[in-house]
């Protein structure tokens, strides 16, 4: 645990389970919580805002990031006013296109002047990075997330891409650079060395934070004796033929 306690990157907790952000609320480590609209229909959620004011009304110590779903420009506009006011530690996510792939900068240009902290999230190109923080108003502060494990899906190393967007946003000292799409754990390392400030983590990684650091010789024993208490408790048999000695 001592390596994660030492770490610069803040871990969020990703999910839309309202009993596992509770609990990951109690973990010291967790230093803030996202979700998204699919993460929110996955996990039964019917009615957003009751379900963002029954999160907010529990975690008011750290950022929460609720998106727009909107995708038309004014309405997500009107959404996205409308979420900030729910919280002072809301971040408003806003996609960095609409679905038609309409580039969101005007719409980030002026929330963002306004002073409404935003998380523009769906990133995965340097260009859009860029754009990005040249639409942030440098007074307000911000989260940009990329999706470093979506582009590792596609063949590419996320890390110097994430180390060259943390360089892409050097003029926006108040936007935070996020590692989105965590594929395991190994990734918030992944997210320290490029140089990361946040890693979104999925509840069923941060399950496996007691394991960062640990000796690798008891975990191969424990391995072993899991495989050999599944098989005697299934009472496998092999019906070997004993060679006789010669």
């Amino acid at each position: 645990m001592s390596r994660l306690a030492d770490l610069k990157v803040k871990i969020f907790a990703d999910g839309a389970d309202y009993d596992g952000i509770v609990k990951m609320a109690r973990n010291s480590l967790i230093k803030g919580f996202t979700t998204n609209p699919t993460l929110m229909r996955k996990a039964g959620v019917s009615d957003y805002e009751a379900f963002a004011r029954k999160v907010l009304g529990t975690i008011t110590d750290r950022p929460v990031s609720f998106e727009v779903f909107a995708d038309d420009f004014a309405s997500m506009a009107e959404q996205a006013r409308t979420i900030a006011a729910w919280g002072s530690n809301v971040n408003v996510k806003i996609p960095v296109t609409n679905t038609k792939g309409q580039s969101s900068n005007e719409l980030i240009r002026a929330l963002s002047s306004e002073g409404v902290m935003l998380n523009v999230t769906a990133i995965f190109t340097l260009d859009q990075v860029r754009s990005v923080a040249n639409a942030l108003d440098p007074a307000t502060p911000a989260i940009v997330s990329v999706f470093a494990g979506r582009i590792a899906d596609t063949g590419v190393d996320p890390i110097p891409h994430m180390a060259a967007a943390k360089k892409a946003l050097g003029e926006r000292p108040k936007a935070q650079l996020l590692w989105a799409s965590t594929r395991e754990l190994l990734n918030i390392f992944h997210a320290e060395e490029s140089g990361c400030d946040i890693v979104t983590v999925p509840n069923e990684f941060l399950a496996k934070l007691d394991l960062a650091g640990k000796d690798l010789v008891e975990y191969s024993r424990e391995t072993v004796q899991l495989f050999y208490r599944d098989a005697t408790a299934a009472a496998y048999q092999i019906r070997t033929k004993r060679i006789a000695a010669e």
